[in-house]
């Protein structure tokens, strides 16, 4: 009887202990039940990734990034004909629409004041009636021929993002089994001898999508998720939107 006991006790505590004790039979398969690519090579786990986040019809990227020595907090939400989302750097935010080849950005008084999307006015209030004080919550139109449009689109294109992001630079490492957001993960290490590279984080759920990037030498950190998930983009209304033309405003002009 103490024997049975015993025993019993012994596959309780193991039950809860396992798998930080591998002397509990051996410990567990951190694989068993997930989609099979973590005991890839990390090369075909980032090919896996990296094809799994081009097919899926939408995504949701959230956190920020560091870029020229700012940083830039991101949420935007990407499908293949566009995007929208909200931007911010220090304490200017804006929003950013693209429908097709259409793009629009919407800021709040202080931002076109302070120069507007990718321009370098003076700081400081617009006062009432110029063009600052008359674009507040309102879309602009961005003219593609304008310096801020390439730079503005990049943050609604899918796949120059994903691209950006996934291609990790470096010798790639299989890593920890891990969770992201409550989903069971593998890690991808990659690294050189210039301090690039960073941690890609890909589902062991289902279809093996990235679930966080981390960029080296702290440029910051993204989520992804909300893969394959529609959203709505229209072109904002004619009472939504100015149109300055060939240019966006800079300052308060």
């Amino acid at each position: 009887m103490r024997t049975r006991n015993a025993a019993l006790v012994g596959a309780a505590l193991c039950a809860v202990l396992s798998p930080a004790l591998a002397a509990c039979g051996g410990g567990e398969d951190p694989d068993a039940g997930t989609n099979g690519v973590g005991k890839l090579r990390p090369a075909v786990i980032q090919d896996r990734a990296r094809a799994a986040a081009k097919g899926a019809g939408a995504v949701r990227l959230s956190g920020a990034v560091v870029s020229q020595g700012r940083t830039y907090r991101i949420d935007v939400r990407l499908k293949k004909d566009g995007g929208t989302g909200r931007v911010a750097s220090g304490d200017v935010s804006f929003e950013l629409l693209r429908v097709g080849d259409e793009l629009f950005v919407k800021g709040d008084a202080a931002f076109w004041g302070r120069g507007g999307a990718g321009a370098s006015a003076a700081p400081g209030r617009p006062k009432p009636g110029t063009a600052a004080a008359k674009l507040n919550g309102k879309y602009v139109k961005v003219p593609s021929g304008d310096p801020a449009y390439r730079q503005l689109r990049g943050f609604t294109d899918k796949d120059v993002l994903l691209d950006g992001l996934l291609g990790l630079r470096g010798t790639l490492s299989r890593g920890e089994h891990g969770t992201v957001g409550g989903v069971r993960s593998i890690r991808l290490n990659a690294g050189d001898a210039k301090g690039s590279g960073g941690v890609l984080d890909v589902s062991l759920v289902g279809t093996p999508y990235p679930l966080r990037v981390q960029r080296a030498g702290g440029a910051g950190q993204l989520n992804l998720g909300d893969w394959g998930k529609d959203f709505p983009l229209r072109v904002p209304g004619k009472g939504e939107v100015v149109d300055y033309g060939s240019r966006i405003p800079a300052g308060g002009r």
